[in-house]
């Protein structure tokens, strides 16, 4: 009788792969991190086990957006007080903060919970080509297109 195969958290081989967001589409790129963050990508995928890689995004502030988005698409916060609810659209967004549209993006496809902030905690989202993460070796992420 064959077993299935159970990951241990001990045995995870974590990897570093870097994305260029320059003229991707916002869901399209972030369907992918959040697959390579969850470890989807892998054989030895187990649902309850942070078995995925580091992802490193440069060029936030470049990603694309289809349709009329940038205008009609909002971002909401809340301050937790009666009226303290804050709307940004995704032109200001782009503006003010463009590494968050990418977050959100990503945090927003993670499971819930501390599985999933333990995964989130291995997004790093810069603006510009440049980031401080050369000394991991990042490999460019294959699978985005």
């Amino acid at each position: 009788m064959r077993s299935t195969y159970m990951q241990k958290q001990q045995s995870v081989e974590r990897k570093w792969y870097v994305v260029d967001a320059t003229d991707k589409v916002l869901g399209r790129v972030a369907v992918e991190i959040a697959t390579v963050l969850r470890g989807k990508h892998k054989p030895t995928f187990t649902p309850h086990v942070d078995g995925g890689d580091y992802v490193i995004v440069i060029n936030a502030e470049k990603v694309a957006l289809t349709g009329k988005k940038f205008e009609d698409k909002m971002y909401y916060r809340h301050s937790g007080y009666a009226g303290g609810l804050k709307t940004r659209t995704a032109n200001e967004m782009l503006e003010k903060q463009p590494q968050k549209i990418v977050e959100l993006a990503v945090k927003g496809m993670l499971p819930k919970g501390v599985l999933g902030d333990n995964m989130y905690r291995r997004l790093y989202v810069y603006t510009g080509n440049e980031h401080p993460h050369a000394a991991q070796k990042p490999e460019a992420l294959p699978t985005v297109k």
